[in-house]
């Protein structure tokens, strides 16, 4: 099980270096646009709490 996890990891590795290499204007847009999913998510939970408490 571990070495599967190793093995999965080198691959996301690979893939990653791989795509910012070939394109890093369209790895940057990836980037930013996980960002602003976390930065949403986060922003809806604090909406959510704020609810619960009023």
């Amino acid at each position: 099980m571990v070495q599967t996890k190793k093995i999965a990891l080198y691959v996301v590795i690979v893939f990653v270096l791989y795509t910012v290499i070939t394109s890093p204007a369209r790895a940057a847009d990836l980037v930013q646009v996980g960002f602003e999913g976390i930065s949403s998510a986060a922003q809806g939970v604090g909406d959510f709490m704020t609810e619960l408490v009023n």
